[in-house]
Formats: C-alpha cells, structure tokens, sequence
C-alpha cells in the first residue's frame, strides 16, 4: 500500500458520486410482493402469510442469480482448463419494509434483524454440501454497484472458497504457525493499545482503520473475542454489532456525505469447523477513489488518507440525531 502523506486529502477533497433517490418502480416496497420470487424467509411481527405485505425484513432469491441452485457442479477437463457448472446460491436481503431509509437510518434492533436474517440463511444453506463458501454483501449507490435504491444486502452461495479468501486464510494461518496466536486477535490488542487508529470500541467490537488500508476510509469493524464463523455467534454478540454497524455508518455519512460504499463480511469457510487461526470480520469500503491501471498493473493501492487521519475524522464526528423508522 501506498499512503501519499504529501498529498493527503480531506473527507471534503474527495469528487464523489454522491447517493440520488429517483424514485422509480421499485419490487422491493411492500405491496409489490408478488413482483420477486417467493421469499425464503421473512420476519413479520404480526404474523402475516408469506408473499405478504407486514414484513420488517424479506430475503428472496435474486431475480437474476449469477448461479443457479438446481443441478450438479459436473466438473470436467477442456483441453488445459477446467470447468464446471455454475451451481450455487443467490438471495438479496431487503433490509427495510421503507423504501427511503438506509440501513444507517435503521435503529439499532432493525439492523440487528438484518444480522439475524444473515445467519438464518447460512445456517440453512449451508446444509447443502455442495456449498464451500456463503459470500455476504452490500453494494450501497450506483458507483458501488447496486442496481437498485431500496435498501438491501446480497447472499451469493459458492461451489468453491473464493482465491481472495484462501490467500487471506492462509496468510492468517502462516502466522499462526509462526507465533500461535491469531493474527485478527493480535490487530484487535495492538489497535486498543496504540488508539490512533480506533474509530469506535464496545463490549464486544473494535471499529478501526486498518494500518495498510487500500482505499481511503477503508474500515474494519472485529471481534474482540476469538471466532471464525460470522453465524455461529451469540445473540448478544449481535445486539453488540447492531450497534457498532449502525455507529460506523452513522459517522461515515456525517463525514463523507453519505458516500456509496462497498460492505463485506469475512468469515471462514462454511463446511469447516472453528479454525484457531482465523477470525472473522467486516470489511466497509466508500467509493471515494477509483481503481485504474497503476493498481491493476501492480496490486499495489495508492491511498491519500492516511488511516490515522481518517480514523480522526470518523471519531470525531457529531452525531445528528437519527432519522426514525416505523
């Protein structure tokens, strides 16, 4: 990573694509039930049938999956190369029956029903064996990626362990061969310890800015206590995380003008079992810079904001009072 000290740049120095609601059709708000595939599961406090309008929380399958659930994997030589069918899992969490609010908007015990959504549904597809790797994701704005305003996240089941995952699991594993303990653990002591980087801290979460970040106001938000697997956490595990979320993304839209951005959960392989050596975490990504030749010639980032500075301005933010869901 290269961190340009000499030509550091401010949240306000950054020319973003700022997130613009249009306000077209939209499938996701209530009352358009019937325009997605059957939902395979949903939270409804009144106990409302399925496909039915008194959700808080839907998850469907996507419309369009880049895998599909039915078939075998098929696996079979081409020449040199190999290949398979493109089996797998593709469901979009709706986060919010409110078409207007953001996933910052939501309070705490709403966002925390999104975490239960997300373990519900890797709990359960993770009982099909052909399934290595449950991928959790938010594209957040059009410059992020999303395709739609309404406020959701995005599961993708995965016939196999992604490359970027096993290059990460086996970086923390060499290091846990070298020094028997967890590399994510060792982070998590060194930030409380050293503070200049920390964003946020509670009972069971470090919110910080990475010591290498590759983009500016790149944030990781870690467990404090050891564990590999995202759904095999405890309930108060996430109330806590409900909280740091909603803390991370409340402070990145005072400082960064409600920025698109790109949220990932890292979390070990779903048919293994707890791992020592890694631990699970979030990744949050705005879209303030664009990746361009030097980056994909190399695989080096240039970043402009040093990780101390930007940790500075999400710390010190003023909090506004937050928007009220229903």
């Amino acid at each position: 990573m290269i961190i340009s000290n000499d030509r550091a740049k401010r949240p306000t120095d950054f020319v973003r694509e700022p997130v613009k609601r249009k306000g077209a059709f939209c499938p996701f708000c209530p009352g358009n039930e019937d325009k997605t595939p059957a939902e395979v599961l949903a939270y409804r406090p009144n106990g409302v049938g399925p496909d039915n309008s008194g959700w808080t929380v839907r998850v469907v399958p996507n419309k369009f999956p880049a895998l599909g659930i039915e078939g075998s994997l098929s696996r079979q030589a081409e020449g040199m190369f190999d290949k398979m069918n493109g089996i797998g899992a593709h469901e979009v969490i709706v986060e919010t029956p409110e078409h207007d609010l953001t996933l910052a908007d939501l309070p705490e015990k709403r966002i925390e029903d999104v975490l239960w959504a997300f373990r519900d549904r890797i709990l359960d597809l993770k009982k099909d064996k052909r399934f290595k790797y449950i991928l959790i994701f938010k594209n957040h704005g059009t410059a992020a990626g999303a395709t739609l305003e309404h406020s959701h996240g995005q599961l993708i089941a995965l016939p196999i362990v992604p490359k970027h995952v096993l290059e990460e699991m086996e970086g923390a594993k060499q290091y846990y061969i070298y020094k028997e303990r967890c590399v994510f653990c060792d982070i998590v002591r060194q930030e409380i310890e050293a503070e200049v980087r920390v964003v946020d801290d509670n009972a069971h979460f470090l919110t910080v800015e990475p010591y290498a970040p590759r983009f500016p106001f790149e944030t990781w938000i870690l467990p404090k206590r050891h564990e590999s697997a995202f759904e095999e956490s405890s309930s108060q595990v996430y109330e806590s995380l409900a909280k740091s979320l909603k803390n991370l993304l409340t402070r990145a839209d005072q400082v960064l003008d409600m920025p698109a951005y790109n949220l990932v959960i890292h979390t070990s392989p779903v048919q293994e079992g707890p791992l020592d050596y890694y631990h699970w975490h979030i990744e949050f990504m705005p879209r303030l810079t664009k990746t361009a030749g030097f980056e994909w010639g190399t695989g080096f980032y240039q970043n402009p904001t040093p990780p101390e500075e930007a940790a500075k301005y999400l710390r010190e933010a003023k909090i506004e009072k937050p928007r009220l869901a229903g």
